[in-house]
Formats: C-alpha cells, structure tokens, sequence
C-alpha cells in the first residue's frame, strides 16, 4: 500500500512538472524568441538551399554552387564585430530603441536590402554580383544574430534558457520553412513552363524580403532588455568610436588581403588533390588570414591607431575571463562546441542539390524537406527544451549527438533506393526530430557558458566556432561527393560525428568535477 501511494505521488508531481513546463512556454520572453527566431531563420536558406535551386537552374555547376555557402561564412566570424554591437551606440537609434533593438533594426534592414540586390541579380548573367549580395546577406543576418542572442541571454535567467532556444529554434525553423519550401512554392507559382526562369526566382526573393517585416515589427514593439552588457570604460567620446571603427577597418581589410592574396597559390596546390585536400588547403589559408590580420591589429595598436586598453577590453578580457571560469576544461569545451554541429552543418550544405540529383521534384523537396521536415523540427525543439529542462542539458546533448550521427547514416539508404517518397518521409522525420532535439539542447548549453558582462562576444564567438569548421567542410562536399560518391559521404558524414558523443561525456564529466555547470544544466 505504502509503495502504491509512493508510485501514485510520484506520477500526481511527474504530471505537475510537464504542466509547468507547459505553462512556461506562455511566458512574454519565450513567445518573444518565437518571432525573433523567425527573422534569424528566413535568411539562412535564401543563402544556402533555395539559393542553390536557383543556381543549379541557372547552369551553374555542382561545386561552385556549394562553394556559395561560404557566403554565411560571416556566421562563423561575427564574433570579430560583436564589441562594435556590444559597445558601440547608433546615432538617433540608440536613444529612441536601446542598444540592442537599434542594432537589431539596423541589421534588419540591411537584410532586406540584401535579399532586394538578389532579387534584382540574374546569377545566369552576373555571378560575382550574385556572390556579393549573398556575402552581404551572411554579414548583415550574422549581426542579427548577434543581437538576437544577446538579447535572448540578458532579458531572462537562466531557468528559462531551455524554454527560450526551443522557442528560438521554432521560430527559426519557421522562418527557413518560409524561405525554403515558400521561396520553392513561389518559384514554381511564377515560373512559365521554361527551363529556367529568372522572374520567377526575383518575385520569390521580393516576397522574402516583404517577410522580415515580422522581425521589424517585433523590434519595435518588444522592450530593451533590463540588464545589459556591462558598459565600456573606455569608448566614452566620438574620437574613440572612431578610432575603434579605423582599428576594425584595418583588421578586416588585412584579413581580406592575405585571404583574397593566396587565393592563387591555394588553387595551384588544389588542382591535384580531391575535395578533403582542398579543404586543408583553405583551412591553411584561412588560419594565415586570421594570424595575419591579428598582427596588423597588434601592430595598428602600437602606432596608435587605437588604445591598447580598448582592445584589451574588447577582446582580450572576454577570452580570459572564460579561460578563468573553466580553467583546463576551457579547451575541451570549446572542441566540444566547434565540432557539436558538424554533422548536420556538412551533410545540409548539400542536401537540396542531393535531392534533385534523386529525381524528387521541387513541390516533393518543398513539401516534405520543408514543410513536413519543419513539423518534426517544432515537436523536436519543444522535446529537447522540455526534456533538458526535466534531465539537464548535458544528458540531451549526449543524446542529440548520437541521433545526429545515426540518421545521417538513412541518407546511404536514400542514395541506394532512389526516389522513394515514403523513404524521403521516414529520412526527413528522424533527421530533423533529432536535429530539433540536438539544437534546443545545445542553445541552452552555449547561454549556460556566457558571463552576462561579456554575452555579445562570448556567445558570437561560441556560435561562430560553432560553424567555422563545419562550413568550411560543407563548402567543399560537392567536390567531395564528386569524388566518393554520396553512399560513401553519408558514410563519411555519421563517422566524423561520433567523437563529439565522446567530448560531450568527458564535457559534463570535467564540469561536474570543476563544478562549473549550473545545477539547471546539469
């Protein structure tokens, strides 16, 4: 009797405790994120899927269209412009909307511009144009993003995280959902019956365009978080915006140079190598280009462009003071959080052009890809929000990795069978419940490793190494399929997902030991 009241107890609080979840998700904050999240997520496909559609219509061939998504390469270095969003205020902006909604509108805009200058660009006819309006897009939706994480990070403590990344992630799916299957749906709704279509492409980009008015809407009516970022002590006067604007000028300038500048000898050495060997190549590029433009900054400091003390400030306190919270666990963390995605990031950069080269035709892609792949998305987001909430965030991260890995492994199935409708359904159900899973779980994990002085570069760092590795890979999985073929990618793609399962427990093992981990995530 006393062990059946014991059971009857329990489940009477298990009940209590999914409904107070449930009622969490009604809070202002977490609906907010659910708007917010959208305007994150309508720009990401208009880079990379619907864009590469359009492209492959176009003429263009396989490997020059995953090279486009490099273009959301300024995802993976916004945190070299977060302190300007963190620190610096816009004139008229600032004072009417807050640091953070002035930033966000701003950014907003230049998403819409960006998305226009497609729009109005004929990729058959003009590619480079195409390439720059694309790149604007990255950088413009990157500080967006910026924004959005800062403000998701400052306006709620961190027993709502949880709930807020599964209503981020929501949104955003929402938000790719409307640029992924609507912009197909609208191509197709436009076109004329010729083999490509340009009109139809423009009309879909300026009605995506028309969409992220949601996301100016939302920034005018929520409110500034009520704790921000601590403020600078040293960015006081106009002279000392501008110097720290010359000082970014110049970094970024250098970076661009040494990049653009190997660009020549990189190709060269790539001619004779396959698509793994490419990436190494770049990857040497690219790490020349950062050290490169760390030493002009170094070397502008001490000609007196800018304040040591800012820099110091800027970017140097932000990193230290990680390295102090997590001591020797900082290094193993920041593995954990560079690779946690790469999986998903590499096999999704070539996902769409897969499913045409399987014969499935754009209404199948939009419909199930999207559409039906977004449901499983919303129930695996709200899954891994309520379930981190109830098991910690750690035990869903261990989870989400594995899940990542071993769906990949359906897509063989799909490249061996052909286009089976059924088999499309079962793959995009497994992959994105697991991805939905994986990635409110991992949002939660990244807010857990910010220190609110320093959340604007902390988290854009985090999220930025999030991807670099990932995307750089991607942008190479065409050559890579062109090579191996796609049974042996999706091989590839679930096998360089299982070490993460192991940083992952060795992860919430150190954090436990060091005592790091809040007691909500763990």
């Amino acid at each position: 009797m006393g062990e059946g009241c014991k059971s009857n107890m329990e489940q009477t609080a298990n009940r209590e405790s999914w409904k107070q979840t449930l009622i969490a998700y009604k809070h202002p904050r977490v609906i907010t994120m659910l708007f917010l999240g959208f305007a994150a997520g309508l720009p990401l496909l208009l880079i990379f899927s619907s864009l590469s559609l359009w492209l492959r219509e176009a003429g263009v061939d396989r490997s020059t269209v995953t090279y486009f998504s490099w273009a959301a390469l300024g995802y993976s270095f916004k945190f070299i412009w977060a302190p300007i969003v963190d620190k610096l205020p816009l004139p008229l902006l600032t004072r009417w909307l807050g640091r953070r909604r002035a930033w966000l509108l701003l950014a907003q805009i230049a998403i819409i511009l960006a998305i226009l200058w497609m729009a109005f660009t004929d990729p058959a006819q003009a590619l480079m144009p195409m390439a720059f309006a694309a790149v604007m897009l990255g950088f413009s939706s990157a500080t967006q993003d910026i924004v959005i994480d800062a403000y998701r990070i400052e306006s709620a403590g961190a027993e709502l995280q949880a709930l807020m990344s599964s209503s981020y992630i929501t949104g955003y799916r929402i938000g790719m959902l409307v640029s992924g299957a609507g912009a197909l749906k609208l191509a197709a709704w436009f076109a004329t019956g010729q083999e490509y279509d340009y009109q139809a492409w423009q009309w879909a980009y300026i009605w995506m365009a028309a969409a992220m008015a949601v996301g100016i809407l939302t920034t005018l009516i929520i409110t500034e978080p009520a704790t921000e970022s601590r403020n600078s002590r040293y960015l006081n006067t106009l002279n000392d915006y501008i110097r720290f604007l010359a000082l970014f000028g110049v970094t970024v300038c250098s970076f661009v140079l040494l990049f653009a500048g190997c660009a020549e000898l990189a190709q060269s050495l790539k001619q004779n190598m396959g698509g793994l060997g490419g990436f190494s190549v770049e990857a040497a590029r690219l790490l020349i280009a950062l050290v490169g433009a760390w030493c002009a900054a170094r070397l502008a400091i001490h000609l007196g462009l800018a304040r040591r003390a800012v820099f110091q400030e800027t970017y140097i306190e932000p990193l230290a003071d990680f390295f102090r919270r997590y001591g020797k666990a900082a290094l193993l963390l920041l593995a954990l959080v560079g690779l946690y995605r790469i999986s998903d990031i590499v096999l999704g950069a070539i996902s769409n052009v897969f499913y045409q080269d399987m014969g499935f035709t754009k209404h199948q892609i939009a419909d199930i890809t999207k559409t039906f792949g977004l449901i499983m998305t919303i129930v695996g987001a709200f899954l891994g929000g309520g379930l981190s909430l109830r098991y910690g965030v750690m035990r869903i991260l261990l989870l989400g990795a594995f899940l990542s890995a071993a769906t990949n492994l359906l897509f063989l199935l799909l490249a061996q069978s052909g286009p089976e409708t059924s088999l499309l359904m079962l793959v995009i159900a497994a992959d994105n419940l697991s991805a939905g899973l994986a990635s409110a779980a991992f949002i939660a994990y990244l807010s857990s490793l910010t220190n609110i002085s320093f959340t604007a570069f902390q988290y854009a760092l985090f999220s930025s190494l999030m991807t670099l590795l990932p995307k750089l890979l991607g942008g190479y999985s065409g050559s890579i399929v062109d090579t191996m073929g796609y049974s042996n990618f999706f091989m590839m793609t679930a096998l360089i997902g299982l070490p993460v399962m192991l940083l992952v427990w060795l992860a919430g093992r150190r954090l436990k030991v060091t005592n790091h981990s809040p007691r909500w995530q763990r």
